[in-house]
């Protein structure tokens, strides 16, 4: 199976992680070297990676943090105590992302080694490259079942972007002889959908047509979609998710001109529903300024809410990782 870069961006090499830098894309592909867990806070709170990069980076973060403690020779209760910390550092980088759920595994890890009376280096490490190589295999499951539920003559439409798996699914759909087309929104104020989800399925051979943010009613109004598929950022006991701003609108619009929605998501029961999901709210700079350059002249405020929460009964279907649609 042929992959984009985004399917997994970050990898551990020699005595570093190397993030690819998405904000790049699509001028370069350009990794950034991170050494410890004030690198890998940096790369998240810069959003040098987004959502599944992210997860990549939180659970490296302590493969990194591990090297760092052997070299010092750290005692086993002081290896504890960093973990614990370095747990802390991820699960402030950003609020909406539930790093919690993640560094809690690892930080149990931990315990569960002092607790078996065994060294806490090769077992959380051991543990944490299982957890991710598991993790690998899950996701590459999941293209082929997003491939699956793709059917001749489809007509798509993206928001943001699902870090590889769609434009992969794509791939595999044009080996199957299936003619599918892909509408890709803009994804603003960065600009994803433009610079990450167009970029990706062009480069594995699908073919997609970007379009503004706004022009969503007017396709689905003319028929030029028939069906929706989207990522999402956080996942809710009940069904609920959240996904970059925007998605919200489209389930809406999906209701309203009778077009399946499909969700990709995360399993969590850790939240009960969207309305206890913490909606991140972006520096107001994102809106006013691009690239540096102001948008606006004069005195303006600026609102932007970095995720929708979107009602699970807008849902016609959540392709959950690692989860089978009829269990």
């Amino acid at each position: 199976m042929k992959e984009s870069p985004l399917f997994w961006p970050a990898v551990l090499k020699n005595d570093g992680l190397n993030v690819l830098d998405e904000t790049l894309i699509p001028e370069k592909i350009r990794y950034i070297r991170v050494k410890n867990v004030d690198g890998a806070v940096k790369v998240i709170r810069e959003m040098k990676t987004r959502a599944f990069g992210q997860f990549l980076v939180v659970l490296n973060a302590f493969l990194l943090e591990i090297r760092l403690m052997d070299q010092k020779q750290l005692s086993e209760a002081k290896k504890l105590a960093r973990i614990q910390e370095v747990a802390q550092k991820l699960n402030k980088s950003r609020p909406t992302f539930p790093f919690s759920e993640v560094t809690g595994i690892v930080a149990r890890w931990a315990v569960m080694a002092i607790d078996s009376k065994l060294k806490i280096s090769p077992f959380v490490k051991r543990n944490t490259e299982g957890y991710l190589e598991s993790i690998r295999g899950k996701r590459l499951d999941r293209v082929n079942r997003i491939a699956a539920i793709i059917q001749d003559q489809d007509r798509i439409l993206t928001h943001c972007n699902v870090s590889g798996e769609l434009a992969m699914a794509a791939a595999i759909c044009k080996t199957d002889k299936k003619n599918v087309s892909i509408f890709a929104t803009e994804t603003r104020p960065y600009f994803q959908g433009a610079k990450l989800t167009a970029w990706e399925l062009g480069l594995l051979g699908a073919d997609v047509t970007l379009v503004a943010d706004n022009a969503v009613a007017a396709l689905m109004a003319d028929g030029k979609v028939n069906k929706v598929i989207v990522g999402s950022d956080r996942s809710c006991a009940n069904g609920d998710f959240a996904n970059k701003i925007g998605t919200y609108q489209i389930a809406v619009l999906a209701r309203q001109f009778g077009i399946p929605f499909h969700v990709l998501t995360q399993p969590s029961d850790k939240i009960r529903s969207l309305r206890d999901i913490p909606v991140e709210i972006r520096h107001k700079d994102e809106l006013l300024k691009f690239e540096g350059r102001k948008t606006i002249r004069g005195k303006c405020g600026a609102f932007y809410p970095g995720f929708d929460v979107i009602p699970h009964d807008l849902i016609t279907s959540a392709i959950a990782i690692g989860v089978k649609e009829n269990e």
